[in-house]
C-alpha cells in the first residue's frame, strides 16, 4: 500500500513561474549558470547558490543557512507563495512527440523503509548525511524524487480531465520543452488519487536515489530526537513526481574508453570474438537494434556486436542487462576497467545528445573506441529490483527531467 498525500506546496506566482524554475543546478554549464545568475534575479538558482551576487564563497553548514535565508527572502518579495489548502499537483512536460505527465504528491519515508518504494541504485551514506543535513537546515524540498507506477486507468481519467481546462502555469523553455501544471484541488479527486495508490503493493524509484534516502536519513535523525514523534510530521515525507510506467522514457548511457589496454585494434577484435559475432558496417551511423546487440567504433569504422548466448550465460535479471553484459565481456576482462565510477579511462554519456556520439567523440581524439548500448526496458529495471539486484551505473537516462522550484516542499511545514 503506497502512502502519498496532497500538501501545500510553495510555488511561483503565475507570472514568474518562466522565471524562477529552473533545471537540475549540474545541469547547467559553467557559462549557462552565469548568465541565469547575473540577469535572472527570479531564478530558484539564486537560492541553491547564495551569495552570488555579493561574491560570497559559502560551503557547508554556513552555505545551507544561506540558502534557507534567500529562500526566505524569496518568499517575502513574493516571488513564492504558499497554498492555503493541500493538493495534488498535475506536472505535463512536453517536446517533439514525447508527452510526460505525472502527479506531484508527498511519499510517505516508511514506504521506503518497507520495501513499497523500490531502488535499484546502491547509495552513499556519506552523500546521503550530506543532503539529509542541507534538507534539515534548508528545510524545503525542491526537485521531486521521479516515481513510476503501474499503468492506472482512474488516474489516466483524472489526467484527461484536468488537461482539458486552462492550466495554472504554462511556458515553454529556451530548450524547447513546454511545461504545464494544473492544481488538483477537488476533494473527489483528491481521494481517488490517494485511494488508488494504496491499492498499489509497490511503485519504483526511477530517479533520485540519493534524494530519496536523504530524506530517509533526515526523518530517522528527527524522530529520535522528537519524543512526540507520530509518524506524521513533514519531515516523514518527501516531495515525488509519480509517472505511469507506461509514460517513462529509458534511454542508454554510452561507453567510451580513451585506450586498448595496451593491444593493437587487430588484437582488441581478435579478443571481443570470444564472445561477440562482429560485422564491420563502414563509416555510417549504426545503432544497435535490440538488447544483447551493440554498435562499436574504433578506427573511423562502425561495427555490429551480436552476443554468443554459447559463450556467455544469463542466469537472473541482472545477467541480462547490456550493462552488465559490457563490464563482464569487455570492459573489465579486455580493457581492464573495473570500477566505472573511478576510473578516469572511462566516460558515459546519454545516448540522447547526438546521434553522432561515437563517432564524434572518438574522432576527437578523446577517446580510442566508442560503445552503443540498447535501451533497458520498464520491465527489465523492475526484473532487477524484483529480485533485489542492483542496476549497474550509468545503466539508464531517464525522462522526463524535472525542474526545481516549480512546487516546494517544506520540511518543517
Amino acid at each position: 500500500m503506497a502512502n502519498i498525500k496532497p500538501f501545500r506546496a510553495i510555488r511561483p506566482t503565475r507570472d514568474k513561474a518562466a522565471l524562477a524554475t529552473s533545471r537540475s543546478y549540474d545541469q547547467y554549464s559553467k557559462r549557462e549558470l552565469k548568465a541565469q545568475l547575473n540577469y535572472n534575479p527570479y531564478s530558484f538558482l539564486h537560492i541553491i547558490k547564495p551569495g552570488y551576487v555579493n561574491d560570497i564563497n559559502l560551503s557547508g553548514e554556513e552555505k545551507f543557512k544561506m540558502v534557507h535565508k534567500t529562500y526566505q527572502n524569496f518568499k517575502d518579495q513574493e516571488i513564492y507563495k504558499k497554498d492555503t489548502k493541500p493538493n495534488y499537483y498535475l506536472h505535463q512536460k512536453s517536446y517533439g512527440k514525447d508527452v510526460f505527465w505525472g502527479i506531484i504528491a508527498a511519499v510517505h519515508v516508511e514506504d521506503y523503509q518497507n520495501n513499497i518504494i523500490k531502488k535499484h541504485e546502491d547509495t552513499l551514506k556519506e552523500r546521503e548525511e550530506l543532503f539529509g543535513n542541507y534538507l534539515g537546515i534548508a528545510g524545503f524540498n525542491a526537485e521531486p524524487v521521479l516515481l513510476t507506477y503501474p499503468d492506472n486507468n482512474s488516474l489516466n481519467r483524472i489526467y484527461r480531465k484536468y488537461s482539458q481546462h486552462r492550466a495554472e502555469y504554462e511556458f515553454m523553455t529556451h530548450t524547447k520543452r513546454l511545461h504545464k501544471m494544473w492544481i488538483i484541488d477537488d476533494e473527489f479527486d483528491i481521494e481517488t488519487i490517494s485511494e488508488e495508490f494504496k491499492k498499489m503493493n509497490a511503485i519504483y524509484i526511477a530517479d533520485g536515489h540519493h534524494r530519496t534516502a536523504s530524506s530517509n536519513y533526515l526523518a530517522n535523525k528527527l524522530k529520535t530526537e522528537n519524543p512526540n514523534h507520530t509518524g506524521e510530521e513533514c519531515y516523514n515525507y518527501f516531495m515525488g513526481y509519480l509517472i505511469s510506467d507506461a509514460n517513462l522514457k529509458i534511454s542508454e548511457f554510452n561507453r567510451f574508453v580513451k585506450d586498448l589496454n595496451g593491444y593493437t585494434s587487430e588484437q582488441f577484435l581478435e579478443k571481443l570474438s570470444e564472445f561477440y559475432t562482429i560485422e564491420l558496417k563502414g563509416e555510417k551511423v549504426y545503432k544497435p537494434s535490440k538488447k544483447h546487440h551493440f554498435s562499436m567504433y574504433l578506427n573511423g569504422n562502425y561495427y555490429s556486436l551480436y552476443l554468443k548466448n554459447t559463450n556467455y550465460k544469463i542466469n537472473n535479471a541482472l545477467s541480462d542487462l547490456d550493462t552488465h553484459i559490457i563490464h563482464k565481456t569487455i570492459l573489465k576482462p579486455i580493457l581492464g576497467i573495473y570500477d566505472l565510477k573511478t576510473d578516469p579511462r572511462i566516460k558515459c554519456l546519454p545516448a540522447i545528445l547526438d546521434k553522432k556520439q561515437l563517432k564524434k567523440e572518438v574522432d576527437s581524439g578523446g577517446f580510442k573506441v566508442g560503445f552503443g548500448l540498447f535501451p533497458v526496458s520498464v520491465d527489465q529495471l523492475k526484473a532487477v529490483v524484483n529480485e533485489d539486484l542492483r542496476m549497474p551505473p550509468k545503466s539508464t537516462y531517464i525522462e522526463p527531467k524535472l525542474r526545481s522550484g516549480l512546487t516546494i516542499f517544506e520540511i518543517n511545514d
